[in-house]
């Protein structure tokens, strides 16, 4: 990843674009999903429909696809209802090619962008290349998790510690160490209150058949040089955030929070393999 974006991140902003034209009704609407990828619908159309590509892969497996939309929504529901509380700071870890802030109408949010600098510096070619400008509220903000200091980096960028904030921290905690990713939970617990948190980590298995879906995935991602390095037990994460003093905490597995954008009506069927694992968390305190 040192000489362009994260393959997951890449894989994920075509997900969510190709969602925009594959999924009706969508859960997330993003109109700058597309233009920033640089590409076509029907580009896009022809991508899902080869499966032997890594990122055609991705796109055309539905419930992925809506996993990823769903996580996104669940997060910009969340801000919405925290800047309606009064929150005037967003942190977004891991940015990958996220456009919310690009999106946002609200002059008053600032957004800090974190993510890999080999990552950010491509997103910054892309919004050139397309012509979306950077808002005066928007700091892109490169740090490595596992290699540098968050808090430090935050705070060059004027990211005030002592006034509220949400954080959102989406497909990144499974690809980090346990004690790189208890040392961000620690440094979200630390700003001043409210602060909040919404995250999706990957859950321990236990079934055989689970094991073995989920062995299969992290090889297809450390070949790629991506490997899930930490999983969590429910129980676990919730000892964890109780720990560091998070008393709100709602845990829940990606097929319910699917269904609940989708209603009964309309939700994706079988909960699917890849999806087993995968639970959103939003906690707060």
């Amino acid at each position: 990843m040192d000489n362009g974006p994260s393959r997951t991140a890449l894989a994920t902003a075509y997900s969510r674009a190709y969602h925009q034209i594959a999924d009706q009704p969508t859960i997330f609407t993003d109109d700058l999903a597309i233009p920033l990828l640089g590409v076509t619908a029907d580009e896009l159309t022809a991508l899902s429909t080869r499966p032997a590509d890594p990122v055609g892969a991705v796109i055309s497996d539905r419930g992925r696809r809506l996993f990823f939309a769903t996580r996104a929504r669940a997060a910009e529901d969340a801000i919405a209802a925290a800047v309606a509380a009064g929150t005037r700071q967003l942190v977004i870890l891991g940015a990958g090619l996220d456009t919310f802030a690009y999106r946002s109408q609200n002059p008053d949010l600032r957004v800090f962008e974190i993510d890999h600098p080999a990552t950010q510096a491509w997103k910054r070619d892309r919004l050139a290349a397309v012509g979306i400008d950077i808002p005066a509220t928007v700091s892109l903000v490169p740090v490595d998790f596992e290699t540098q200091d968050l808090a430090a980096e935050l705070e060059s960028a004027a990211f005030v510690r002592t006034e509220p904030a949400i954080f959102i921290w989406l497909g990144v905690i499974f690809y980090l160490t346990p004690s790189a990713a208890r040392a961000t939970l620690e440094y979200i617990a630390g700003q001043t209150q409210p602060v909040e948190v919404i995250f999706d980590y990957l859950q321990s298995a236990s079934t055989d058949e689970d094991r073995a879906h989920l062995q299969a995935r992290a090889k297809r991602l450390a070949d790629a040089g991506e490997p899930f390095v930490t999983y969590f037990t429910p129980d676990e994460i919730d000892r964890l955030l109780r720990t560091l003093g998070f008393a709100t905490i709602e845990d829940r597995a990606a097929q319910d929070v699917i269904t609940t954008y989708l209603g009964e009506s309309m939700n994706c069927g079988e909960e699917p393999a890849a999806l087993r694992a995968s639970r959103i968390l939003r906690t707060r305190r």
